[in-house]
């Protein structure tokens, strides 16, 4: 579906952006100068904010991505890879007196050991938000909220200004490394038209142990809630509603960034002003997607691709 509206971006995305090096072998770090080899290393684009960004420019959403990164290699290695991917650059800082953040994941089999360096990321201020830009869009979409700790104690009034703007607003807390789940949320969440967070995350915000619970406590969170459930598919709870819909059954190679895709064919149909149901269906379809590649961004979904399995 084309967008008519006449702001120039569809999505202006802030939140964090960090390369991620992803090394894959069977082997387990030692300590004591002991050198193992892996099979593989690739450096690419990490961080929730900017695979998400990725993902909507691949539905053909205009997309531009407010950030900060160094003035290093990794900080100019990820801005060439959003513009190789549509995403507008123009809103990323370079600062000098930081470093890029990075991320260093070990693969093994189906599991994991994770490394991250915060840097830049951490370092993101009010003062680095171009207000100018942010008027020029039509939906601001937050990324990574419990990592920007110099931004958020001003993402409430980031998110006020974006309303009084006209845009209406998406959060993805991701997880909370302080497991506190505060941060000035509540705050945020009287500026948010829609949340987007995973089962634990939800637990997490609504202070509850059962999902059950959980669902029941998500009104009070914003107008529209919309849960991950990873394999199981995903849920929308609105107006005292909920609806579901089902993930692909894939042969899985890497999730990593499958929440943020999903959150971007939820976007696109939110936009598009879709029915609940079918954006509902639209993200899960391009979450499912994302996942048959390694790294955040190489299984994407075009629309076209994505439409293919809702139609």
């Amino acid at each position: 579906m084309e967008m008519t509206e006449s702001k120039d971006y569809d999505v202006i995305v802030v939140g964090d952006l960090n390369a991620d090096l992803v090394l894959t072998g069977d082997v387990v770090p030692q300590f004591g100068q002991v050198e193992k080899l892996v099979d593989d290393a690739t450096l690419t684009l990490g961080s929730s904010a900017g695979i998400f960004a990725c993902g909507a420019a691949h539905l053909g959403l205009r997309t531009a991505l407010i950030s900060k990164v160094g003035d290093d290699t990794f900080g100019h290695f990820l801005i060439t890879e959003l513009k190789k991917h549509n995403v507008d650059t123009q809103g990323i800082t370079i600062d000098t007196n930081v470093k890029t953040g990075l991320t260093v994941i070990l693969n093994r089999g189906t599991d994991r050991a994770i490394l991250t360096h915060p840097g830049s990321i951490a370092e993101m201020r009010l003062a680095d938000i171009d207000f100018d830009l942010l008027a020029r869009g039509r939906h601001l979409h937050l990324a990574a909220y419990y990592l920007l700790t110099g931004l958020m104690p001003d993402v409430p009034t980031l998110f006020a200004q974006a309303q009084r703007l006209g845009l209406t607003t998406s959060l993805d807390t991701n997880y909370d490394p302080g497991e506190t789940w505060d941060g000035q949320l509540c705050e945020v969440l009287k500026h948010t038209s829609l949340v987007l967070p995973n089962e634990t995350e939800l637990l997490g915000m609504t202070h509850t142990s059962m999902l059950d619970e959980a669902i029941k406590a998500a009104e009070s969170l914003a107008p529209l809630v919309v849960v991950k459930c990873g394999a199981q598919g995903a849920l929308a709870i609105e107006s005292g509603a909920t609806i579901t819909a089902p993930s692909l059954k894939m042969d899985v190679v890497d999730t990593v960034g499958a929440g943020d895709a999903f959150d971007s064919g939820f976007l696109y149909g939110y936009l598009s002003r879709w029915p609940l149901e079918r954006s509902l269906r639209l993200a899960c379809i391009c979450g499912s997607l994302s996942t048959r590649a390694a790294g955040g961004t190489m299984g994407q979904a075009t629309l076209e691709e994505a439409l293919h399995y809702l139609d």
